[in-house]
């Protein structure tokens, strides 16, 4: 092998060794800090829109806490009905209290929805307004029932220890805790902070 070869073979060597470690460190960070996901639903208008994409912090929530109007990634319960028979919509749709019995077994999938309520609040849900701890949160980005149907919980519930109420910002169009119940701690995957994709609609959130 001639002197002009051992160069040329180093620098490849170089290359492939770079391209290895930034492919390693965007898998890590993807996978333990920050996350790109599409919208997959109508669920999160007007805030969010279909096919709409976010960036999810996913380390920032275990060094800090988890706040009321925070959007959030994480997984659902299994069953998309609620565990107690007499709350929710559980297709009966006369129910007047919300589900509040935390689900045992978590789906694969991931939703994106707000949190409305954090452990130990009291909630009400009135015309899809939530009533939280007695006072009526400050929704003015949500899309309003106007006297949709399975909009009016008004029975008071308690969020569980360590549980989170999440409801999309669609109001009348949304499949969330009112209808499977709080989501655990342990299924948060992180927070949306991001919006990229449209180009029109690039903000944080």
């Amino acid at each position: 092998m001639t002197k002009s070869h051992k160069p040329l073979m180093r620098s490849a060597a170089e290359l492939v060794a770079i391209i290895a470690v930034a492919l390693g460190l965007a898998l890590a960070i993807q996978a333990f800090i920050v996350k790109p996901y599409e919208i997959p639903s109508a669920s999160m208008e007007p805030t969010l829109h279909i096919s709409q994409r976010i960036l999810v912090d996913r380390i920032g929530m275990h060094f800090s806490a988890v706040h009321v109007g925070d959007i959030m990634v994480f997984h659902p319960p299994a069953s998309e009905t609620c565990a107690d028979a007499n709350q929710g919509a559980n297709g009966f749709g006369n129910s007047t209290t919300a589900c509040d019995v935390t689900q045992t077994h978590e789906s694969t999938q991931t939703y994106v929805k707000r949190v409305v309520g954090l452990p130990g609040d009291h909630l009400s849900i009135r015309d899809g307004h939530v009533y939280r701890n007695s006072k009526r949160e400050a929704d003015g980005f949500t899309i309003p029932c106007n006297g949709a149907g399975d909009c009016n919980f008004p029975t008071t519930i308690t969020v569980p220890r360590d549980d989170y109420y999440m409801m999309g910002d669609n109001r009348p169009d949304s499949l969330d805790s009112r209808f499977w119940g709080p989501v655990p701690k342990a299924w948060l995957i992180g927070k949306a902070f991001l919006t990229y994709w449209p180009p029109d609609r690039i903000g944080i959130l």
